[in-house]
């Protein structure tokens, strides 16, 4: 195996260069042109002769769980074969270790909203970075004693339906609700509070971040796609969506574009209106909009 690949010519000789490991070097005169010196390796040494897992620095920390991952866990692993009085000893063991780890109320309920939100994020294909701000949003909320007299169901899908909208992330509220136990009466009075007292800085969301998802569940191509976007920029140009609903003005814009297009099979108001969760009259009612500009 070739432990390096040939570059280029020599400044001084014209030799031949060649990488290998982190430098550059000549095979005829020995210049080294160019060098690495990061090493992008574990920081960790192992002085073992065996081959064991020599990993030590265990999980890194994340503000999605309450202790941000810093307490230890006993785990189930042995080298040898225990007897069965060392594993009750063990069972016990980690029975208490775990309940030590949650030592208040306060800890104990966002265990739960966090592990809520953990869930939401998983059914929603969000990304890791919006679950960490959301537990963060959770954990704020908690420390202003926004929870009192409100369900933990409904501030975990608060704190991610906010985060979408700080994000332009396109996530309907039914979307939210359709996966969380808690509901819209639940979750608004949550956000209300959170927004409220809070101040977050949340938006409309840009109506061509559904464009994607609703095409891809009405089984439109990337051309009716892209003019459907196009529609979107006429209407955002023309500031003709003031107030309205941005899921169902890129529905409406995927109606427009899919029946405009010969070569594409037509959608109805009634199925657009479906995909974006919105009455078809919203939808007709932008497809008016679009054909006054």
């Amino acid at each position: 195996m070739d432990d390096g690949n040939t570059n280029s010519t020599c400044t001084e000789c014209d030799g031949q260069l060649r990488s290998n490991g982190t430098e550059t070097v000549c095979e005829e005169c020995g210049l080294v042109s160019d060098e690495n010196a990061i090493d992008h390796g574990p920081e960790w040494r192992s002085f073992e002769d065996d081959e064991t897992d020599r990993r030590r620095t265990g999980a890194p920390l994340t503000r999605s769980r309450h202790d941000r991952g810093l307490s230890t866990e006993i785990g189930y692993g042995s080298g040898s074969r225990l007897t069965g009085r060392k594993r009750r000893q063990l069972a016990r063991m980690r029975r208490e270790h775990n309940r030590a780890r949650i030592s208040s109320k306060v800890e104990r309920n966002q265990v739960y909203g966090f592990t809520e939100i953990k869930r939401l994020i998983t059914e929603l294909s969000l990304p890791d970075s919006a679950r960490d701000q959301a537990c963060t949003l959770f954990k704020s909320a908690q420390s202003e004693d926004l929870l009192r007299g409100r369900s933990l169901e409904g501030f975990a899908a608060a704190t991610v339906y906010a985060i979408c909208r700080t994000l332009s992330m396109a996530r309907t509220l039914s979307e939210i609700v359709a996966v969380s136990r808690a509901d819209e009466s639940e979750l608004k009075a949550a956000y209300d509070a959170l927004n409220r007292e809070l101040g977050l800085p949340t938006g409309p969301i840009d109506p061509t971040q559904y464009l994607p998802r609703y095409a891809s569940k009405l089984d439109l191509d990337t051309d009716i796609e892209q003019c459907a976007r196009e529609h979107v920029e006429t209407l955002l140009d023309n500031c003709a969506i003031g107030g309205r609903n941005p899921s169902g003005v890129a529905a409406a814009c995927l109606y427009v574009a899919a029946n405009d297009c010969p070569d594409c099979d037509s959608i109805t108001q009634a199925s657009a209106g479906d995909v974006a969760d919105v009455n078809p009259v919203t939808i007709r009612s932008t497809v008016h909009q679009l054909e006054e500009c």
